[in-house]
Protein backbone atom coordinates (compact mmCIF):
# COMPACT_ATOMS: atom_id res chain seq x y z
CA UNK A 1 0.00 0.00 0.00
CA UNK A 2 1.40 3.73 -1.03
CA UNK A 3 1.52 5.58 2.07
CA UNK A 4 1.88 9.60 1.50
CA UNK A 5 2.65 12.36 3.72
CA UNK A 6 3.32 15.37 3.98
CA UNK A 7 6.69 17.42 3.58
CA UNK A 8 8.98 17.56 6.33
CA UNK A 9 12.76 18.34 7.20
CA UNK A 10 14.61 16.73 10.51
CA UNK A 11 15.37 20.21 12.07
CA UNK A 12 17.03 23.22 11.53
CA UNK A 13 18.79 22.07 7.63
CA UNK A 14 19.59 24.92 5.47
CA UNK A 15 19.81 25.48 1.51
CA UNK A 16 22.85 24.64 -0.46
CA UNK A 17 25.56 27.18 -0.25
CA UNK A 18 26.32 29.69 -3.14
CA UNK A 19 29.88 27.75 -4.57
CA UNK A 20 27.12 25.17 -5.99
CA UNK A 21 25.71 28.35 -8.08
CA UNK A 22 29.48 28.73 -9.49
CA UNK A 23 30.81 27.74 -12.81
CA UNK A 24 33.12 25.50 -11.30
CA UNK A 25 30.57 23.58 -9.43
CA UNK A 26 28.56 23.56 -12.97
CA UNK A 27 31.57 21.79 -14.74
CA UNK A 28 31.88 19.04 -11.95
CA UNK A 29 27.87 18.43 -12.29
CA UNK A 30 28.62 18.04 -15.86
CA UNK A 31 31.10 15.42 -15.00
CA UNK A 32 29.27 13.42 -12.24
CA UNK A 33 25.58 13.75 -12.90
CA UNK A 34 24.79 14.88 -16.65
CA UNK A 35 27.44 12.45 -18.01
CA UNK A 36 25.96 9.74 -15.63
CA UNK A 37 22.39 10.01 -15.18
CA UNK A 38 19.43 8.81 -17.52
CA UNK A 39 18.38 12.41 -18.88
CA UNK A 40 14.68 13.04 -20.43
CA UNK A 41 15.45 14.04 -23.86
CA UNK A 42 12.02 14.07 -25.79
CA UNK A 43 9.12 12.06 -26.96
CA UNK A 44 8.63 8.59 -28.95
CA UNK A 45 6.10 10.93 -31.10
CA UNK A 46 8.73 12.75 -32.15
CA UNK A 47 10.68 9.67 -34.44
CA UNK A 48 7.83 8.44 -35.77
CA UNK A 49 9.29 6.69 -38.38
CA UNK A 50 12.67 4.88 -39.77
CA UNK A 51 15.14 7.35 -40.37
CA UNK A 52 13.31 9.75 -38.44
CA UNK A 53 16.24 11.68 -35.95
CA UNK A 54 16.23 14.50 -33.56
CA UNK A 55 19.67 15.98 -31.63
CA UNK A 56 20.21 16.37 -28.57
CA UNK A 57 22.61 18.36 -26.77
CA UNK A 58 23.48 17.88 -23.47
CA UNK A 59 26.88 18.40 -20.82
CA UNK A 60 28.51 19.83 -24.32
CA UNK A 61 27.66 16.18 -26.30
CA UNK A 62 25.74 16.15 -28.60
CA UNK A 63 23.62 13.48 -29.25
CA UNK A 64 21.61 12.34 -33.05
CA UNK A 65 18.74 9.97 -31.49
CA UNK A 66 17.06 7.88 -34.61
CA UNK A 67 14.49 5.23 -35.18
CA UNK A 68 16.28 2.28 -37.38
CA UNK A 69 14.51 -0.09 -39.81
CA UNK A 70 13.42 -2.16 -36.96
CA UNK A 71 11.42 0.70 -35.20
CA UNK A 72 13.62 0.71 -32.22
CA UNK A 73 15.46 3.91 -31.11
CA UNK A 74 19.06 4.01 -31.10
CA UNK A 75 21.59 7.30 -30.15
CA UNK A 76 24.90 7.79 -31.54
CA UNK A 77 27.56 10.46 -31.13
CA UNK A 78 27.18 13.34 -33.31
CA UNK A 79 30.71 12.70 -35.21
CA UNK A 80 32.48 10.68 -37.63
CA UNK A 81 35.18 8.23 -37.27
CA UNK A 82 37.34 9.80 -39.55
CA UNK A 83 38.03 13.20 -38.46
CA UNK A 84 35.84 13.72 -35.62
CA UNK A 85 33.19 15.65 -37.48
CA UNK A 86 29.73 16.45 -36.82
CA UNK A 87 27.55 15.09 -38.94
CA UNK A 88 24.19 16.71 -38.49
CA UNK A 89 23.01 19.78 -38.16
CA UNK A 90 19.24 20.07 -38.17
CA UNK A 91 17.69 20.02 -34.54
CA UNK A 92 14.98 17.30 -36.36
CA UNK A 93 14.54 15.30 -39.83
CA UNK A 94 14.46 12.56 -41.61
CA UNK A 95 17.21 10.59 -43.45
CA UNK A 96 16.47 8.18 -45.71
CA UNK A 97 18.26 5.25 -45.47
CA UNK A 98 21.64 6.46 -43.66
CA UNK A 99 23.74 8.53 -41.71
CA UNK A 100 26.50 10.65 -43.94
CA UNK A 101 29.12 12.92 -42.93
CA UNK A 102 29.50 15.93 -45.11
CA UNK A 103 33.61 16.30 -45.14
CA UNK A 104 34.51 13.21 -46.71
CA UNK A 105 31.05 11.00 -47.37
CA UNK A 106 31.58 8.16 -44.88
CA UNK A 107 28.25 6.64 -44.52
CA UNK A 108 26.69 4.75 -41.47
CA UNK A 109 23.58 2.53 -41.22
CA UNK A 110 21.08 3.48 -39.23
CA UNK A 111 21.82 1.28 -36.48
CA UNK A 112 25.39 3.34 -36.46
CA UNK A 113 27.61 0.26 -38.41
CA UNK A 114 30.35 1.82 -41.15
CA UNK A 115 29.20 0.83 -44.26
CA UNK A 116 30.68 3.17 -47.08
CA UNK A 117 34.31 4.44 -46.65
CA UNK A 118 35.79 6.27 -49.72
CA UNK A 119 38.98 4.45 -50.78
CA UNK A 120 39.89 3.57 -47.04
CA UNK A 121 40.17 0.00 -49.14
CA UNK A 122 43.47 1.62 -50.24
CA UNK A 123 44.23 1.26 -46.43
CA UNK A 124 45.90 -2.04 -45.28
CA UNK A 125 44.33 -3.38 -42.39
CA UNK A 126 41.32 -0.97 -42.34
CA UNK A 127 38.38 -3.03 -41.46
CA UNK A 128 35.29 -1.05 -41.59
CA UNK A 129 33.54 -3.08 -38.76
CA UNK A 130 35.96 -1.15 -36.21
CA UNK A 131 34.40 2.09 -36.79
CA UNK A 132 31.21 2.39 -36.17
CA UNK A 133 29.04 5.45 -34.86
CA UNK A 134 30.03 5.37 -30.77
CA UNK A 135 26.74 4.40 -29.65
CA UNK A 136 24.85 6.06 -26.51
CA UNK A 137 22.58 4.38 -24.27
CA UNK A 138 18.81 5.04 -25.05
CA UNK A 139 15.59 3.62 -24.12
CA UNK A 140 11.95 4.24 -24.57
CA UNK A 141 9.76 4.37 -21.33
CA UNK A 142 5.98 5.94 -21.05
CA UNK A 143 6.85 7.31 -24.46
CA UNK A 144 9.57 9.23 -23.23
CA UNK A 145 13.01 9.15 -24.52
CA UNK A 146 16.28 8.65 -22.05
CA UNK A 147 19.72 8.76 -22.59
CA UNK A 148 22.63 7.93 -20.87
CA UNK A 149 26.13 9.44 -21.53
CA UNK A 150 27.76 7.31 -19.36
CA UNK A 151 30.40 4.90 -20.98
CA UNK A 152 28.82 2.03 -18.31
CA UNK A 153 25.51 2.97 -17.34
CA UNK A 154 23.38 1.51 -14.31
CA UNK A 155 20.64 -0.42 -16.07
CA UNK A 156 17.76 1.40 -16.99
CA UNK A 157 15.05 -1.45 -15.16
CA UNK A 158 17.39 -0.72 -12.21
CA UNK A 159 17.77 2.80 -11.99
CA UNK A 160 13.96 3.66 -12.34
CA UNK A 161 12.78 0.91 -10.74
CA UNK A 162 10.42 2.93 -8.07
CA UNK A 163 8.87 4.27 -11.05
CA UNK A 164 8.10 1.52 -13.73
CA UNK A 165 4.51 0.81 -13.83
CA UNK A 166 3.42 3.66 -11.21
CA UNK A 167 1.93 5.48 -13.99
CA UNK A 168 -0.06 3.07 -15.43
CA UNK A 169 -3.25 4.29 -15.05
CA UNK A 170 -2.87 7.91 -17.19
CA UNK A 171 -1.65 5.42 -20.55
CA UNK A 172 0.85 7.66 -21.08
CA UNK A 173 2.87 5.82 -23.91
CA UNK A 174 -0.22 6.65 -26.06
CA UNK A 175 -0.20 10.40 -25.14
CA UNK A 176 0.47 12.96 -27.81
CA UNK A 177 1.85 16.49 -27.62
CA UNK A 178 -0.71 19.23 -27.96
CA UNK A 179 1.62 22.03 -27.28
CA UNK A 180 5.43 22.71 -26.78
CA UNK A 181 7.22 25.57 -25.77
CA UNK A 182 10.33 26.09 -24.67
CA UNK A 183 12.12 28.74 -22.61
CA UNK A 184 15.76 30.19 -21.83
CA UNK A 185 15.72 30.77 -17.80
CA UNK A 186 18.52 32.88 -16.48
CA UNK A 187 18.86 30.70 -13.46
CA UNK A 188 20.71 27.60 -12.78
CA UNK A 189 18.73 24.00 -12.87
CA UNK A 190 18.79 23.32 -9.11
CA UNK A 191 16.78 26.17 -8.31
CA UNK A 192 14.14 25.40 -11.16
CA UNK A 193 13.72 22.16 -9.84
CA UNK A 194 13.20 22.76 -6.25
CA UNK A 195 10.83 25.62 -7.01
CA UNK A 196 9.07 23.01 -8.51
CA UNK A 197 9.02 20.63 -5.38
CA UNK A 198 7.01 23.06 -3.08
CA UNK A 199 4.06 25.26 -2.70
CA UNK A 200 5.41 27.38 0.21
CA UNK A 201 5.47 29.60 -2.27
CA UNK A 202 2.15 29.48 -4.05
CA UNK A 203 -0.32 31.97 -2.54
CA UNK A 204 2.43 34.72 -2.81
CA UNK A 205 2.70 34.12 -6.83
CA UNK A 206 0.35 32.05 -7.89
CA UNK A 207 -3.42 33.29 -7.66
CA UNK A 208 -4.86 31.01 -10.02
CA UNK A 209 -3.17 27.75 -8.59
CA UNK A 210 -4.09 28.56 -5.20
CA UNK A 211 -8.22 29.27 -6.19
CA UNK A 212 -8.17 25.52 -7.68
CA UNK A 213 -6.10 23.68 -4.83
CA UNK A 214 -5.30 24.45 -0.76
CA UNK A 215 -1.78 24.54 -1.64
CA UNK A 216 -1.26 22.70 1.65
CA UNK A 217 -2.99 19.76 0.85
CA UNK A 218 0.20 18.40 -0.57
CA UNK A 219 0.83 14.32 0.49
CA UNK A 220 4.50 12.67 -1.09
CA UNK A 221 4.98 9.42 -1.53
CA UNK A 222 8.79 9.69 -2.52
CA UNK A 223 10.59 11.60 -0.17
CA UNK A 224 13.85 10.67 -0.49
CA UNK A 225 16.82 9.54 -3.26
CA UNK A 226 16.04 10.63 -6.89
CA UNK A 227 12.49 10.59 -7.31
CA UNK A 228 10.47 13.10 -5.58
CA UNK A 229 6.71 14.27 -5.12
CA UNK A 230 3.36 13.36 -4.89
CA UNK A 231 0.15 15.21 -4.97
CA UNK A 232 -2.08 17.90 -4.37
CA UNK A 233 -5.94 17.95 -4.48
CA UNK A 234 -7.61 19.82 -6.52
CA UNK A 235 -10.74 22.02 -5.14
CA UNK A 236 -14.62 20.26 -5.90
CA UNK A 237 -15.04 23.44 -8.40
CA UNK A 238 -12.09 22.32 -10.55
CA UNK A 239 -11.42 19.05 -12.18
CA UNK A 240 -8.24 19.65 -13.58
CA UNK A 241 -5.88 22.43 -13.96
CA UNK A 242 -6.99 25.01 -15.70
CA UNK A 243 -8.10 28.75 -16.86
CA UNK A 244 -10.98 29.50 -17.71
CA UNK A 245 -14.72 28.74 -16.41
CA UNK A 246 -15.67 25.23 -16.58
CA UNK A 247 -11.93 24.19 -17.43
CA UNK A 248 -10.46 20.64 -18.71
CA UNK A 249 -14.91 19.49 -17.90
CA UNK A 250 -15.10 18.78 -21.31
CA UNK A 251 -11.88 16.14 -21.60
CA UNK A 252 -12.83 12.88 -20.19
CA UNK A 253 -9.82 11.22 -17.95
CA UNK A 254 -7.18 9.73 -19.53
CA UNK A 255 -6.90 5.69 -19.71
CA UNK A 256 -7.98 4.39 -16.22
CA UNK A 257 -7.73 7.31 -14.10
CA UNK A 258 -10.37 6.83 -11.35
CA UNK A 259 -11.39 7.29 -8.06
CA UNK A 260 -9.06 9.68 -5.84
CA UNK A 261 -6.48 10.29 -8.58
CA UNK A 262 -9.40 11.97 -10.06
CA UNK A 263 -9.30 14.58 -7.51
CA UNK A 264 -5.82 15.06 -7.26
CA UNK A 265 -2.92 15.93 -9.20
CA UNK A 266 0.37 14.58 -9.31
CA UNK A 267 4.27 16.27 -9.23
CA UNK A 268 7.36 14.21 -9.63
CA UNK A 269 11.21 15.31 -9.98
CA UNK A 270 13.19 12.80 -11.49
CA UNK A 271 16.53 13.79 -10.82
CA UNK A 272 18.44 15.28 -12.76
CA UNK A 273 16.26 17.05 -15.78
CA UNK A 274 12.49 15.85 -15.84
CA UNK A 275 9.43 16.90 -14.10
CA UNK A 276 6.48 15.27 -14.78
CA UNK A 277 2.82 16.62 -13.79
CA UNK A 278 0.27 14.34 -14.23
CA UNK A 279 -3.73 15.54 -14.02
CA UNK A 280 -6.96 13.50 -14.54
CA UNK A 281 -6.89 14.77 -18.21
CA UNK A 282 -3.79 15.61 -19.30
CA UNK A 283 0.38 14.83 -18.70
CA UNK A 284 2.43 17.66 -18.41
CA UNK A 285 6.19 17.61 -18.57
CA UNK A 286 9.21 19.73 -18.35
CA UNK A 287 12.85 18.68 -20.05
CA UNK A 288 15.53 20.81 -18.27
CA UNK A 289 18.77 21.75 -20.15
CA UNK A 290 21.29 23.44 -17.87
CA UNK A 291 23.44 25.94 -20.43
CA UNK A 292 25.65 27.58 -17.93
CA UNK A 293 25.80 27.72 -14.25
CA UNK A 294 22.91 30.62 -14.17
CA UNK A 295 20.79 29.77 -17.56
CA UNK A 296 18.53 26.84 -18.18
CA UNK A 297 16.69 25.93 -21.40
CA UNK A 298 13.26 24.37 -20.50
CA UNK A 299 10.78 22.67 -22.59
CA UNK A 300 7.43 21.99 -21.79
CA UNK A 301 4.97 19.72 -23.64
CA UNK A 302 1.33 19.55 -22.73
CA UNK A 303 0.23 15.77 -23.26
CA UNK A 304 -3.22 14.47 -24.47
CA UNK A 305 -5.04 11.10 -25.60
CA UNK A 306 -4.92 11.39 -29.08
CA UNK A 307 -8.75 10.34 -29.27
CA UNK A 308 -9.61 13.20 -27.60
CA UNK A 309 -7.26 15.77 -29.59
CA UNK A 310 -8.93 14.44 -32.98
CA UNK A 311 -12.24 15.56 -31.76
CA UNK A 312 -13.73 19.13 -33.53
CA UNK A 313 -14.54 20.62 -30.34
CA UNK A 314 -10.70 19.72 -28.67
CA UNK A 315 -9.21 22.96 -27.02
CA UNK A 316 -6.09 22.52 -24.78
CA UNK A 317 -5.64 26.44 -24.14
CA UNK A 318 -6.75 25.79 -20.57
CA UNK A 319 -4.01 23.74 -19.72
CA UNK A 320 -1.48 25.51 -21.78
CA UNK A 321 -2.67 29.17 -20.97
CA UNK A 322 -2.56 28.09 -16.97
CA UNK A 323 0.81 26.81 -17.12
CA UNK A 324 2.58 29.07 -19.41
CA UNK A 325 1.37 31.78 -16.51
CA UNK A 326 2.51 29.41 -13.80
CA UNK A 327 5.84 28.54 -15.35
CA UNK A 328 6.25 32.42 -16.26
CA UNK A 329 5.57 33.37 -12.73
CA UNK A 330 8.04 30.69 -11.20
CA UNK A 331 10.71 31.65 -13.51
CA UNK A 332 10.71 35.05 -12.50
CA UNK A 333 10.76 33.84 -9.24
CA UNK A 334 13.62 31.63 -10.03
CA UNK A 335 15.67 34.81 -11.58
CA UNK A 336 15.58 36.46 -8.53
CA UNK A 337 16.62 33.67 -6.58
CA UNK A 338 19.65 33.59 -8.70
CA UNK A 339 20.66 37.10 -8.29
CA UNK A 340 20.48 36.32 -4.66
CA UNK A 341 22.46 33.07 -4.77
CA UNK A 342 24.92 34.73 -6.97
CA UNK A 343 26.17 37.50 -4.27
CA UNK A 344 28.95 37.17 -1.81
CA UNK A 345 26.56 38.16 0.71
CA UNK A 346 24.85 34.82 0.43
CA UNK A 347 24.85 32.32 3.38
CA UNK A 348 22.20 29.73 3.67
CA UNK A 349 19.01 29.86 5.03
CA UNK A 350 16.76 27.93 6.87
CA UNK A 351 14.33 25.12 5.04
CA UNK A 352 10.67 25.63 6.31
CA UNK A 353 8.69 22.59 6.88
CA UNK A 354 7.03 22.65 3.48
CA UNK A 355 10.25 22.74 1.72
CA UNK A 356 11.30 18.90 3.01
CA UNK A 357 11.43 17.95 -0.88
CA UNK A 358 13.99 20.50 -1.36
CA UNK A 359 16.36 19.13 1.35
CA UNK A 360 15.41 15.81 0.62
CA UNK A 361 16.87 16.95 -3.35
CA UNK A 362 19.77 18.17 -1.53
CA UNK A 363 20.75 15.16 -0.38
CA UNK A 364 20.25 13.49 -3.28
CA UNK A 365 22.58 16.20 -5.09
CA UNK A 366 25.21 15.98 -2.61
CA UNK A 367 25.36 11.98 -2.93
CA UNK A 368 25.40 12.06 -7.02
CA UNK A 369 28.38 14.89 -6.78
CA UNK A 370 30.36 12.25 -4.39
CA UNK A 371 30.00 14.75 -1.73
CA UNK A 372 27.89 13.08 0.95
Amino acid sequence: MTVFERASVPGMVYTLSGEYYTPAAFAREMDRLFMQQWLYVGRSEQLPEAGSYMLVTMANENVIVVRNKQGEVRAFYNLCRHRGTRMCTAEQGQFANSIQCPYHAWTYSLDGDLIGARLMDEVEGFDKAEFGLLPVAVVEWEGFIMINLASHPEPFEQAYAPLINRFGAWHIASLHSAQTIEYTIKANWKLIFQNYSECYHCPLIHPELVEQTDYRSGQNDLTEGPFLGGYMVLNETHGTFGLGEGSGSHRPPLGTVAGEDLRRVYFYSIFPNMLLSLHPDYVLVHALYPLDHGTTRIICDWLFDPMVMAQPDFDPSDAVSFWDTTNMQDWNVCELTQLGVQSRAFVPGPYAQAEGLLYAFDQEYLRAMGEL
